[in-house]
């Protein structure tokens, strides 16, 4: 229990390596970052609750199978807790990454101590939510999961886990006052009995604010939650997370010089396959090549768009009425489709997340035009003539950075309508650097954090995603513009394009069902049975029916990213 680092006794109980033995670094050194204001000072202020972010740990409890790739999962108290700061509950982590924990700490900082206000109290008792005795998995000893019982006006933010039946020492957490607290939910899943979270009864769960967006003032304190299906009384709603009531002055951002020192740090590498023909460009390369804006009643009089966007509609909402589309002219139309790796720039949104404790440097790259798919009939590929194709395609990446020290902990991938967040000890990096590695798959663009086919579809049918690592590549960090950071004071004045709402290309590309006809009246009939099950399964983005939105009328831009 003494030893902060989470290795030392697994060998004694496992005589395999896992990946949790290794401590996870960055492969370069973390900056100092330029002092100024409360970014990066290791505390942020609640509003009469002070936290800390604590990495390291001592080691309660690891059990050696079931959850993720069945290697199980190891439980944790924070150590090395400052003066005056109290634990808020255990941490726990799947066994099958690198290790890369934290968790908050709090400290009572109100004006107003007296007991009856006190923003911190002890819990008056515990429950017992589980044990590991049952268990037949291999494992460290046993483990214990208990829950803190609040005293009336006051709420637990974490699970306590011991190596011993006895009840922890009621001094050994605190609960936190309701009016300092937020709903929570669970998000990834740490560790279940079977390989699945479906296959068990019992299941823990990382935590995360229910309500989570620019606005949002949930503050995760990255305790975990537990749902527990043989329960009917689970009490995996009466964990709650932190609230920040000292949301609205930002004093925890980094400011714009800050910012610039996160992204040079930060800026990832985005490769495109060897085989792309459709290239990132400029906004402004687009305007300038003859992108056209319609109005809808007026189609035969298309008007050229000036530089930054300056007379695109502003505002409002998409309704309809403008849209973008290529040059008229057949030369200057592929010209543009084709896109301008040269000219492409990395547009850049700060936004506050997780009640400000964390920063998410939003990166938006413009393509010009999404290419063509292809699809996966078993071992049969079909190229899908001009189905996928579209005009006008935004893609991004987010990166999270913690306010308290400025360390990267996880980036995320975007993937047609939805993506993933990937944790920093799974990433790739570039050439020694902390600069995260993403791949923009062949035509479609969706971003992935490794090379490899993606199938979009169900078992072997589907449209490919092939991402590869090629010569055409996009360093963010080169070439950017931090075009939005909305009341954070950072005076960055936004361009007409971000405010321009309509779509970035026309409703209808093409007449889907003749291209769907025109693939199935060439396939054989062995082939006919699979591409039916494929046009039934593939979401509507696929066809390219509606011209897509720019950055602004994502549901991301305010909120948090959808995975």
């Amino acid at each position: 229990m003494g030893n902060c680092l989470p290795i030392s006794s697994f060998f004694q109980k496992q005589s395999k390596s896992l990946p949790i033995d290794t401590i996870f670094k960055f492969p370069s050194p973390i900056p100092t970052w330029p002092s100024e204001g409360g970014f990066a000072s290791d505390y942020i202020d609640l509003g009469g609750l002070q936290v800390h972010q604590i990495s390291t740990f001592n080691k309660v409890w690891t059990v050696y199978g079931g959850g993720p790739d069945d290697l199980g999962a190891t439980f944790y108290e924070p150590s090395q807790i400052p003066d005056g700061f109290f634990m808020l509950g255990s941490y726990s982590q799947p066994n099958n990454q690198p290790f890369f924990g934290w968790i908050l700490v709090a400290k009572d900082t109100s004006s107003d101590q007296s007991s009856s206000n006190e923003t911190l109290k002890k819990p008056t008792d515990y429950a017992l939510i589980w044990s590991s005795e049952s268990l037949k998995t291999s494992q460290d000893g046993h483990g214990y999961i208990w829950l803190p019982v609040a005293p009336d006006g006051y709420r637990a933010v974490g699970y306590v886990v011991t190596a011993t039946p006895d009840k922890p020492s009621l001094d050994k957490v605190r609960c936190v006052i309701s009016e300092l607290t937020d709903e929570c939910e669970a998000e990834n899943w740490i560790w279940g009995e079977g390989k699945t979270s479906s296959d068990s009864d019992f299941n823990v769960y990382s935590s995360r604010p229910s309500v989570r967006g620019i606005q949002a003032q949930g503050v995760g304190v990255n305790t975990f939650i537990v749902e527990n299906e043989s329960d009917d009384n689970s009490s995996s709603t009466t964990i709650a997370c932190l609230k920040n009531n000292n949301f609205s002055n930002f004093s925890s951002m980094p400011n714009m010089q800050q910012v610039e020192a996160l992204f040079q740090a930060y800026s990832p590498w985005i490769f495109l396959h060897p085989k792309e023909n459709y290239f990132p460009s400029s906004v402004n390369w687009y305007f300038e090549n003859g992108a056209l804006l319609y109005t809808k009643g007026d189609e035969s009089n298309p008007v050229a768009i000036q530089y930054n966007g300056a007379n695109l509609p502003q505002g409002e909402s998409n309704d309809g009425a403008y849209w973008l589309d290529l040059p008229v002219d057949e030369n200057a139309k592929e010209k543009v489709k084709k896109g301008d790796l040269q000219s492409a720039e990395a547009y850049i949104q700060i936004k506050p997340m997780l009640g400000a404790t964390f920063t998410d440097i939003a990166i938006w790259i413009f393509y010009p035009f999404n290419g063509p798919g292809t699809a996966k009939l078993g071992l049969i590929d079909i190229p899908l003539g001009r189905t996928g194709e579209h005009i006008g395609d935004w893609e991004h990446l987010t990166l999270r950075i913690s306010n308290f020290n400025g360390i990267l902990y996880k980036v995320y991938f975007s993937e047609h309508s939805k993506g993933i967040w990937v944790d920093a000890p799974l990433l790739e990096f570039h050439d020694g650097t902390n600069k995260p590695v993403a791949y923009s798959a062949l035509s479609g663009h969706p971003n992935y954090p490794k090379p490899g086919l993606v199938l979009q579809g169900a078992g072997d049918v589907g449209i490919r995603n092939d991402a590869a690592k090629s010569d055409k590549f996009l360093d963010t960090g080169a070439k950017y513009s931090i075009v939005s950071a909305e009341n954070l004071g950072l005076g960055i004045v936004e361009p007409p394009w971000l405010n321009y709402l309509r779509k970035w290309g026309p409703d209808i590309v093409y007449e889907t069902g003749v291209e769907v006809q025109k693939v199935e009246g060439s396939l054989p009939e062995n082939l006919k049975s699979a591409f039916a099950r494929l046009v039934n399964i593939l979401p509507k983005e696929v066809y390219g029916e509606e011209g897509p939105t720019g950055p602004k009328v994502k549901g991301s831009w305010s909120g948090d990213e959808r995975s």
